[in-house]
């Protein structure tokens, strides 16, 4: 699968809150509404397309990808660039997701090394971002969902 990347429009981040996940990654679920929308439009986020330009993932950098209660924990106290993805529902857990968050991992790596939170119950996101060279540095909890940061250098 060749993958590019392109600006964020209207019409992918409409199409991101729409997505729905099946349990327990529902999680991850939108709600089609003006704020969710502008959140993708107006932050850094940029939409991961295959050749026929249609929409397979998207990532976003900075404090989006941040969890927000996680700086009550010192988890983004450190200089990193923050990184977030996300993948069409059904395209997960068929063996892409190397492919398309090496894709992202290229277009983005600067001097500043990479971190990243994930939920601990994602488990094959956490599998990839292993396998990628990312290493576990710290965890929180918001609610009843764990969160782990992980970090490359």
């Amino acid at each position: 699968m060749e993958l590019f990347i392109k600006d964020m429009s209207e019409k992918f981040a409409v199409e991101i809150v729409n997505w729905k996940y099946e349990a327990p990654y529902d999680f991850y679920n939108n709600e089609e509404t003006s704020e969710a929308i502008n959140e993708i439009i107006e932050n850094p986020y940029y939409a991961v397309v295959n050749q026929s330009e249609e929409l397979v993932g998207f990532f976003c950098i900075g404090s989006s990808a941040q969890v927000p209660i996680g700086h009550q924990f010192g988890a983004y106290f450190e200089e990193f660039l923050d990184i977030g993805i996300g993948m069409k529902p059904d395209l997960t857990g068929k063996g892409y997701g190397s492919t398309f968050f090496s894709i992202v991992l290229q277009t983005i790596e600067k001097e500043k090394p990479i971190r990243l939170t994930v939920a601990e119950f994602n488990r094959r996101a956490i599998h990839l971002y292993m396998k990628l060279g990312f290493i576990e540095k710290m965890k929180f909890k918001r609610d009843l969902i764990e969160f782990i940061v992980m970090t490359k250098e």
